[in-house]
């Protein structure tokens, strides 16, 4: 990865050596959140003098505040919009303070930044927005996107990739056009549920694409199993097949339940229908749906449609156990064992 040097520069030039600059980039751009052991990963140093000057540092200057890890162990949130300004990410949400388990999730994501210092990471929305739609020509409207809705007196805005997951390319994978790996970061506690929501709100973006790669990351190994059957039944089945039956099925069992032409929900209808709200997710399959229902979309257009846009697909998923994650709790108890 290599680090904007002018950003690191102006981080520096706040009284930070240019180990502790590296590291705070690093930090503001994919989590905002860490704890001391990050940074000694990052810097290959113990606990004691360096650690302690760069948190001094930090609460000194109002550059970081420290919260109570559910009363084991301390997390630093970098928030300072000086800071954050200096490297032009003012507006970021992670200077933002979130949940307990937001902050347990950005942990985990920062473990894996630092364990894949030698991938190119898309690290902006601009950046993740660009590279899609300028470099792969992929239509706006089918990125993941969330409305936010302003005051009274403004228009909603229209952000993309907000759940701010890694999207990268690695160095020791090669394809044409570029092969970028996507991820999926689970703390330890999500539940699989969770999982297929993400990959529902990407669907529509996996279709327009002849080569990708999801990285499911995570401290534990359980659910690795559960997360690659997800993976399988929700994107690479569904795009290796093809598809614009299933969107009929779904289209004709959605329009009779909405009608209430069911008078005992068959099981397996109500199951595929469900399955279909998660798959077939987004504002393009709103637009088929209802140009379906008004008659203006037969079958052989939509089969046209799908067609032009199910290229032979290069799929892969893959598993990911961060090596150097440690909770708090971990953190801490190892303190008290050093310590005595």
């Amino acid at each position: 990865m290599k680090l904007p040097e002018e950003h690191i520069e102006t981080i520096a030039a706040l009284g930070y050596t240019v180990t502790e600059a590296r590291f705070l980039y690093l930090v503001a751009t994919h989590s905002g959140y860490f704890t001391l052991r990050h940074f000694l990963a990052y810097s290959g140093a113990h606990y004691g003098k360096r650690s302690t000057s760069l948190a001094q540092k930090l609460l000194r200057r109002g550059h970081a505040s420290v919260r109570d890890y559910m009363g084991t162990g301390l997390v630093f949130h970098l928030f300072s919009r000086l800071l954050y300004a200096r490297i032009e990410k003012e507006n970021s949400s992670n200077r933002r303070r979130h949940s307990f388990e937001y902050i347990r999730t950005r942990l985990v994501l920062l473990d894996f930044v630092l364990e894949n210092l030698d991938c190119n990471f898309l690290e902006s929305e601009q950046d993740k927005v660009g590279f899609f739609c300028e470099t792969l020509g992929v239509p706006k409207d089918v990125l993941p996107a969330k409305v936010y809705q302003g005051g009274p007196n403004s228009r909603p805005t229209v952000r993309y990739f907000v759940d701010n997951f890694p999207l990268f390319f690695d160095s020791r994978i090669s394809g044409f056009p570029p092969v970028v790996s996507f991820s999926y970061v689970d703390s330890g506690s999500a539940s699989i549920a969770s999982l297929g929501v993400h990959l529902a709100a990407y669907q529509v973006l996996f279709r327009h694409l002849s080569a990708f790669r999801f990285v499911y990351v995570a401290p534990r190994a359980a659910s690795f199993g559960r997360a690659e059957k997800r993976f399988r039944s929700l994107v690479k089945e569904p795009l290796e097949t093809d598809v614009s039956g299933e969107i009929l099925r779904y289209f004709a069992v959605r329009c009779k339940w909405e009608r209430h032409e069911y008078v005992v929900p068959h099981t397996e209808d109500l199951e595929f229908l469900c399955d279909g709200r998660r798959r077939f997710y987004g504002q393009r399959f709103e637009e088929l749906y209802r140009a379906w229902l008004a008659g203006s979309l037969d079958e052989a257009a939509l089969r046209l449609e799908f067609a032009q846009i199910t290229p032979c697909r290069k799929v892969s998923f893959e598993t990911y156990l961060v090596r150097n994650h440690r909770s708090p709790v971990d953190e801490k108890n190892k303190r008290h064992v050093n310590a005595a």
